[in-house]
């Protein structure tokens, strides 16, 4: 069975979730289908258990570190570890939460995100939106950065950095008296890293949690960095 789900996550990081197949994956085996249905039911049960074969991975990478004792600190070092699972998975983004609804990897983690926020003091209700806006900042941003590229930048006609660029040039071009935020931020935009976007978003959010939580975050809460 590790056989089986490895070769189809190296077929889901190659090519996607349409190159999954039972006969892709049997011809990556070498093997026939019919053995592949001895471990699988079928398309979507190979999928699904893709899913919970790597988010086994990021439990297991959460588990390897020491507790910080604080449940937000906690709650964010599982999300960049999520994040850097999912940033170079499409598939997995758009998938890890259909199962939540049976035991296995992705009700684990959803209940280790959610367990961080047992030790503040919220309403259950608080705890749920909290989490789910924790579980969005990630694949949202995640699922951005995991986007195709352009075809030019796929093609090597020009650099991320020279392609995004053409953005800035543009904005900068705009009348600063229409468009005075664009003008605000885009020396900021302009070569900026996408990894600290995501950390900024992720730790505004943070932030707003401690605030309801009756944690002042203070000069030694995070806004940026990793």
């Amino acid at each position: 069975m590790e056989a089986v789900l490895g070769a189809a996550v190296e077929l889901l990081d190659e090519s996607g979730e349409p190159a999954l197949t039972i006969r892709g994956l049997a011809g990556r085996l070498g093997t026939g289908v019919g053995s592949v249905y001895w471990y699988v039911s079928g398309r979507e049960d190979l999928l699904d258990r893709a899913v919970d074969h790597v988010l086994g991975g990021v439990l297991a990478e959460i588990e390897r570190h020491p507790g910080t004792g604080d449940p937000v600190d906690e709650l964010r070092r599982m999300a960049v570890t999520l994040f850097d699972a999912v940033v170079d998975r499409p598939w997995l983004g758009s998938r890890f939460m259909r199962n939540i609804d049976t035991e296995g990897n992705s009700l684990r983690l959803y209940e280790e995100l959610g367990r961080q926020l047992l030790r503040l003091d919220l309403t259950p209700l608080q705890r749920f939106h909290a989490v789910t806006a924790v579980v969005g900042v990630v694949v949202s941003s995640a699922a951005d950065l995991g986007q195709e590229p352009p075809q030019a930048v796929v093609d090597g006609l020009v650099e991320r950095e020279e392609y995004l660029g053409r953005y800035a040039t543009n904005w900068r071009a705009l009348d600063p008296g229409e468009y005075p935020f664009l003008h605000d931020i885009v020396d900021a935009f302009d070569g900026h890293d996408d990894k600290q976007q995501f950390l900024a978003a992720l730790d505004l959010t943070l932030n707003g949690l401690r605030l309801q939580a009756g944690q002042r975050p203070g000069p030694g809460a995070r806004t940026e960095g990793p």
